[in-house]
C-alpha cells in the first residue's frame, strides 16, 4: 500500500467505526453514523476492507463491530468456533443468551443437539466443523434478526467462507437459508442442492432446521436426518470431484 493510500484507509477504518474501540467495562457503544462526504458510500467502502481482511483482523473487527445497535447491548460478539481449514461450515440466524454470555456459537442445549447431529455424521467440531451465525451479536430478547443486521453483518460472513473454504456449508434455520441464499430457499424443496460462488468456486449449499426448532418439533427430526443425509452427499460429491 502506497503512502497516499494508508492515510485513506486508517480515515476510512475509523470513519466506519471498524478500529479498535477501548471502553470502560460499564461503558456502552453507542455506533457511530455513517461517512459525512459527498459521494461517500460507506457500506461498499466498508465491504472492501472487509474482503480484504485476514483471519485475525477480521476477528478482531467483529469483536469491535459498532455498525448496528446490536452492539449497545451485546455482552460480546460471537464470531465462530471450529478449524480454519474445515470440511465442513455450520451456518446458524444469531446468538442466544448462552452464545452471548461465553462467546461461542451453539452453547447449551442447542448446542448439544448440533453436537450429536454431527455426530451422527462421524463429524466433531473440533476436528471438521466450524460454526458460526449469520448475525454475530444477540438480538435483544433472543428476537428474529433484523434485515438491516443482517446487511451488516453479511460482510463478515463472506469473509468467513472465503477464508474458510469449506467442501459443503449447512444452514440452519429458515433466517439463515434465506440470508445466505434469498428468500425462496427458507420455503424450496428441502432435500435439493443449493450453491453459493466464492471466489469462482462453488460451493454447495444444505439446508435443514435449526436445533432449537427440534427440540420444540420433534416430530420434524425424522426430516432433519434426511437433510444431514443429503448434506453428506453433497460433501461426498465435492470431494470425488476435487483434483487430486
Amino acid at each position: 500500500m502506497n503512502a497516499v493510500a494508508r492515510p485513506h484507509r486508517a480515515r476510512l477504518v475509523e470513519a466506519l467505526g471498524l478500529g479498535p474501540v477501548w471502553v470502560r467495562k460499564s461503558a456502552r457503544i453507542v455506533p457511530r453514523g455513517p461517512v459525512d462526504a459527498p459521494g461517500a458510500d460507506p457500506a461498499g467502502e466498508r465491504r472492501s476492507v472487509i474482503a480484504a481482511l485476514d483471519w485475525e483482523p477480521l476477528q478482531r473487527m467483529v469483536s469491535t463491530c459498532v455498525a448496528c445497535d446490536l452492539a449497545t447491548s451485546r455482552t460480546q460478539a460471537v464470531f465462530g468456533s471450529g478449524p480454519t481449514h474445515p470440511a465442513w461450515l455450520v451456518i446458524g440466524e444469531a446468538p442466544g443468551a448462552d452464545e452471548d454470555e461465553r462467546g461461542e456459537p451453539f452453547v447449551g442445549t442447542a448446542g448439544r443437539l448440533l453436537d450429536a447431529m454431527l455426530a451422527s455424521l462421524g463429524l466433531s467440531r473440533e476436528r471438521d466443523v466450524f460454526v458460526t451465525n449469520v448475525v454475530k451479536c444477540r438480538p435483544p430478547g433472543d428476537r428474529e434478526a433484523a434485515a438491516h443486521e443482517i446487511a451488516c453483518c453479511r460482510p463478515y460472513l463472506d469473509r468467513q467462507i472465503a477464508l474458510l473454504a469449506p467442501r459443503v456449508v449447512l444452514t440452519m434455520g429458515p433466517v439463515a437459508s434465506a440470508a445466505l441464499l434469498g428468500a425462496d430457499a427458507a420455503t424450496a424443496e428441502r432435500v435439493r442442492e443449493h450453491s453459493i460462488s466464492v471466489d469462482g468456486r462453488l460451493i454447495p449449499v444444505a439446508v435443514t432446521h435449526h436445533p432449537a426448532h427440534l427440540m420444540r418439533s420433534g416430530d420434524e427430526k425424522a426430516q432433519a436426518w434426511a437433510d444431514l443425509c443429503f448434506a453428506r452427499s453433497l460433501y461426498e460429491r465435492a470431494i470425488a470431484a476435487a483434483p487430486d
